[in-house]
Formats: structure tokens, C-alpha cells, sequence
């Protein structure tokens, strides 16, 4: 179904942009509510031309478990962030998940869960040094599932763990955020522990609430050697500030604001690479089926793990906690996330 087809109609279109932002997180959430908008084409079209296109991002299908009939109306994207810096800190490491389309190396990995009802999002963080099964390779850190076959590697290990299909694949550049956050004015947090960057004249954070600029924002979400738990603090953060931007995203000041809102796709498009199929046009569909949802309806969590240890050749990892990931992968094929969420504890 093209746009050219259905006429946009301005005025009943813009209604739907405040409730179908919430459609997925970082990019996609931007673009869901956007593709709603009256300005439906012209949108659209940036974001298809702007963005970039992740090809053969799936495993072959012989590998890929079996669409359930509970669960076949849901969709699973696997979300990336990735980082095109030219310039990595002096004390970076190189141990990420591996190089996406943009030229950026991908060391965030998020799985969003959006139910067949479509009364609310779970968008769950997989640490980049759990250790998982990964087909062809034996167990390793999931970032090895990169290094070894790139994202379709990525989608059959994460697909053989949940028994679930990945829908769809997509991945955000982190220096788009700082257009983003600008573009919104600014973006409110509530810190809470206070840090500073672990390069020299690097920025700090207090504790509490700060609005962060497009700069600092970057600097908040990257952030990982300055905490004892490294990547466990910079996962929280991570998830803090996405929750805290949907929150921006969707007040009356963004959305109420037309020029405001181009400006915000304007600003994510270069910076999002999506599989061939998750065009403007499928965003737009899966946006007006998820007309009810609000800020709330979202929850975040870290795939269940019982904390750092050693692999038996001394690598430092994540341990999965494979009784609780069986019970949320059930929940995954049955569609019963809620059920999941509520009887789970999803603390660490």
C-alpha cells in the first residue's frame, strides 16, 4: 500500500500522532508517531530516503523457530545502538558487538516487545557480555554472535533463546541523539547516582533531576567505566534516558508543535538503519493499532542474569539466569509478557 494511494487528511491524522508514539523506543518511537502525522507523505519520505537499510538481516528460514498462533499478531524488534564516532576515548576497549551499516560499531542491544493487544511495550536490554549459546560457535558472549556472522548471527541466537521470531531489525546511531535531544529542547532526567566521565575534562552528572542538552545527553547514555557495576549502571542509564525522551517526545509542547516535529525526524532519520521490510509505511501501520498507549504502558528491564563471573578460560562475563529467560521466552511465544512482568523479579 503506497501513500500515494490514501490521501493524507491533516486534521483527523494529527489527533492519532500523540497516542502512537510509543510504537517502539529510540528511533522507532520518534518515527511511529510521526508517520501518523498529517504530514504523513512528506515525513514518510524522509525518513525512507534518510535512513539506511540493513540487507539480509535475517538467518535462514530453516533455522527460525515456528510462529505460534498465540503470539503471531505480536512483534519482536531487535534494537541497536551503535557509535560512528571518528575519535573513541583513549580508554575505550573494542569489545562491542561488532560493525552495523552505518560504519558504527554496536555495543547496546535491546529486544522490544510490543503484545498482539498492543496495551503496552517491554523493552528488555541484553547485557553485551552474556554468555550464550551461539549457533556454529559454541558459548560465547553474545558480541561474538557479531564478530561471527553479523546481525543474522545476532537474530538466530537471540531467536534459538526465546523460541520467538525477531520481526524486525533496526539500529540508531548514538551521536543522533544529540539532534534529537536538541531538537525537543532539552531532556529532563532524574539521576540516581551522580558521575563524572572517565576522560579528562570529562562532564559530570550530579545526582538528581538535570535537563541534558544534545552533548550531554550523548556523554549520559555512553558513560560505562565510571561505576563499579560498568555495563550494568550505563544499561540503567541508558533506559533511564529513553524513557525519559518518549516522555518529551509525547508532551502536548513536541507534538502540538508541527515544525517541532519535522525537525525531530529531520534530525533521527540519518542516523537509523531498519531491515528492508520496516519502511515508513509498515512504521505507520503498526502506529495506528496502538492508538491507547501511554508513557506508562512501557516497562524496561535487563535480561534476567545473576550477576557478573569468569568463563572457564578467565573471560569476564554476564551469567544469564536460564531458568527465568525459559519462563520469559514462554511468556514471549504466549503473548503473556504482563502475566511475566508482574510475577517476575526484574530488579537487576
Amino acid at each position: 500500500m503506497s501513500f500515494e494511494e490514501h490521501p493524507t487528511r491533516p486534521r483527523k491524522k494529527k489527533k492519532r500522532a500523540g497516542r502512537a508514539i510509543l510504537f517502539s523506543v529510540l528511533g522507532l518511537v520518534v518515527i511511529a508517531g510521526l508517520v501518523a502525522a498529517g504530514y504523513l507523505w512528506n515525513l514518510g519520505r524522509t525518513f525512507d530516503s534518510e535512513s539506511q537499510t540493513i540487507t539480509n538481516a535475517f538467518p535462514a528460514e530453516e533455522t527460525r523457530p515456528e510462529v505460534k498462533e498465540e503470539s503471531k499478531d505480536a512483534v519482536n524488534i531487535l534494537l541497536l545502538g551503535s557509535d560512528t564516532r571518528a575519535t573513541r576515548d583513549a580508554d575505550e576497549d573494542s569489545e562491542d558487538f561488532g560493525t552495523l551499516p552505518n560504519g558504527g560499531r554496536s555495543d547496546t542491544m535491546m529486544l522490544v516487545h510490543i503484545p498482539a493487544d498492543r496495551k503496552n511495550v517491554f523493552v528488555t536490554s541484553v547485557m553485551r557480555d552474556t554468555w550464550l549459546d551461539i549457533p556454529g560457535v559454541g558459548t560465547a558472549k553474545i558480541n561474538r554472535a557479531f564478530a561471527s556472522g553479523g546481525v543474522p548471527k545476532a537474530v538466530e541466537t537471540l531467536e534459538g533463546l526465546f523460541g520467538v521470531r525477531i520481526n524486525h531489525v533496526a539500529s540508531i546511531d548514538f551521536e543522533g541523539f544529540k539532534g534529537l535531544t536538541d531538537a525537543v529542547g532539552g531532556v529532563t532526567v532524574n539521576n540516581p547516582r551522580g558521575f563524572k566521565q572517565s576522560i579528562v575534562n570529562g562532564m559530570y552528572f550530579p545526582a538528581g533531576e538535570q535537563t541534558l542538552n544534545g552533548e550531554q545527553a550523548l556523554a549520559f547514555v555512553r558513560e560505562r567505566k565510571s561505576f563499579p557495576g560498568s555495563d550494568y549502571q550505563r544499561v540503567k542509564n541508558q533506559q533511564l534516558f529513553v524513557k525519559a525522551l518518549l516522555g518529551q517526545l509525547m508532551s502536548k509542547e513536541t507534538l502540538s508543535n508541527p515544525g517541532k516535529v519535522s525537525e525531530v525526524v529531520s534530525q533521527i532519520a540519518p542516523f537509523i538503519a531498519v531491515d528492508e521490510t520496516l519502511d515508513a509505511a509498515k512504521v505507520a501501520s503498526y502506529a495506528s493499532s496502538m492508538l491507547n498507549l501511554r508513557a506508562g504502558d512501557m516497562e524496561f528491564f535487563t535480561l534476567p542474569n545473576k550477576g557478573p563471573g569468569r568463563s572457564a578460560d578467565g573471560q569476564s562475563i554476564v551469567i544469564p539466569d536460564m531458568e527465568v529467560i525459559e519462563k520469559f521466552g514462554k511468556a514471549l511465544q504466549e503473548d503473556k509478557m504482563s502475566e511475566f512482568v508482574e510475577t517476575t523479579d526484574l530488579s537487576r
